[in-house]
């Protein structure tokens, strides 16, 4: 069986969207001739702990851990902060001002830390995996970022072993949607920028996650971008047992973290008003928030008459969210207000797609997320500012409710999804590296 080194911050028991992608793939991809080595940190910063992640790391798995210097303790430790810090010591709440220090901290990390807080992680790791597949071969590279300190490690060891290396862009690198608040420096964006070109230029393959992040990729220098979408795995949903609700009501579920650019005020708007219009609709209603919910969001939600209707959960395991996700009667999908939002495709949007139940998108009419579920004919997408057609469509779902009171697994729609499966995926990066 041929290895592949697979270089990933995020790795169980770290939670989050990020883990996903490749602790997926690294479970399917022996099954097409391929051995994952996976090259991780050994004291990450992750977003949250989930250990029920560490069931899909295979028996057979070979993981690599070093440690890792990064400046989020000393952050935290100078700042007196608690809990996950954003991506660029951006803030993840906005229940309280941003501090001066905190301020100079992010100006810190824009200018100094390039291309990410985990710089310092490059060299040693470089030294490291240099030696050791002297002695344990390896047949491929694989980055996986953000951080894009991951990258830099491929592009020297690629540089170095005459490796294959596929880079693989979850997101964005200076069209990520905190770039902007990084207070750069012009000569701090000009050596991101030169950092990007770099190794979209040095890398065999360039892999993404959506057809806008593609195009914007070839234009920045690469040579070959091949889209991977992300997606779901079918053990996760064979037999979910849905979390417990009440029959009788109307249940609006959205899973994930709720940031202010992903706040749809005007949804919250458009339930208020059904609920002023409507007593039968007010009585039915229920908002299940499951993550972690900004203060921005909260404040709208009161400000709109909804609390008594809304459910806050907080970040709960991942099978624990697919349970809430199969409870739901419509499932929100709520696409950051930002610059790259036409790109936006997360992976909760393919679990979303496997559990049968219809989607609500607010976001770009005309972006990928909305042209997926056009495709496989899972919901409907709506504009950020599209008040009077969300009081229409939420109308129309809670009086068609019996007809989606179970999930859509009809044969069609299985094919639909198919293309997103991961193990179906796993496939397709088999072959990639073959080609390489």
């Amino acid at each position: 069986m041929k290895k592949v080194l697979i270089i990933t911050y995020y790795w169980p028991p770290s939670g989050g969207s990020g883990v996903q992608r490749w602790l997926k793939y690294s479970k399917y991809l022996p099954e097409f001739g391929w051995q994952p080595v996976i090259y991780t940190p050994e004291n990450p910063e992750p977003p949250a702990i989930d250990e029920s992640l560490l069931a899909d790391v295979r028996d057979d798995a070979i993981v690599l851990r070093r440690p890792i210097t990064e400046p989020y303790r000393w952050y935290k430790r100078l700042t007196g902060r608690k809990g996950p810090v954003g991506a660029g010591f951006t803030r993840t709440d906005t229940e309280t001002s941003e501090s001066r220090l905190e301020k100079m901290s992010r100006w810190i990390r824009g200018n100094l830390f390039i291309p990410d807080a985990r710089r310092f992680w490059i060299r040693p790791s470089v030294r490291y995996l240099r030696n050791r597949i002297r002695n344990h071969p390896v047949d491929a590279i694989i980055t996986t970022g953000p951080p894009h300190s991951m990258h830099l490690i491929g592009k020297k060891l690629a540089a170095l072993t005459g490796l294959p290396w596929v880079a693989d862009f979850r997101d964005p690198w200076t069209g990520i949607d905190f770039y902007d608040d990084l207070m750069l420096t012009r000569l701090a964006d000009r050596r991101h920028h030169k950092l990007e070109r770099s190794v979209l230029g040095s890398a065999d393959v360039v892999t993404t996650v959506s057809e806008h992040i593609r195009r914007e990729l070839l234009e920045k220098g690469a040579r070959r971008v091949e889209v991977i979408p992300n997606g779901f795995d079918p053990a996760d949903v064979s037999d979910i047992r849905p979390a417990p609700r009440d029959p009788e009501t109307f249940l609006l579920v959205h899973t994930g973290s709720l940031v202010p650019s992903r706040n749809p005020e005007s949804l919250w708007k458009a339930l208020g008003q059904c609920c002023k219009d409507n007593a039968e609709f007010r009585r039915k209603l229920r908002i299940r928030l499951v993550g972690s919910t900004d203060m921005s969001v909260r404040a709208s939600i009161e400000k709109n008459g909804l609390v008594s209707q809304t459910e806050f959960l907080p970040y709960v395991p991942h099978p624990e969210a697919l349970r809430h996700i199969f409870a739901a009667d419509l499932l929100l999908l709520l696409i950051n207000r930002t610059a790259n939002a036409e790109g936006f495709l997360s992976g909760k949007v393919f679990e979303y797609l496997a559990s049968g139940r219809p989607v609500l998108c607010i976001g770009p009419v005309q972006g990928d997320a909305a042209r997926l579920l056009n495709e496989t004919e899972a919901g409907t997408t709506l504009d950020y500012t599209d008040e009077t057609g969300m009081i229409r469509t939420l109308k129309q779902y809670i009086k068609n409710r019996p007809e989606h009171a179970s999930p859509n697994h009809s044969s069609q729609k299985r094919k639909s999804i198919e293309p997103y499966s991961r193990e179906t995926q796993a496939r397709r990066i088999a072959a990639i590296l073959e080609d390489l």
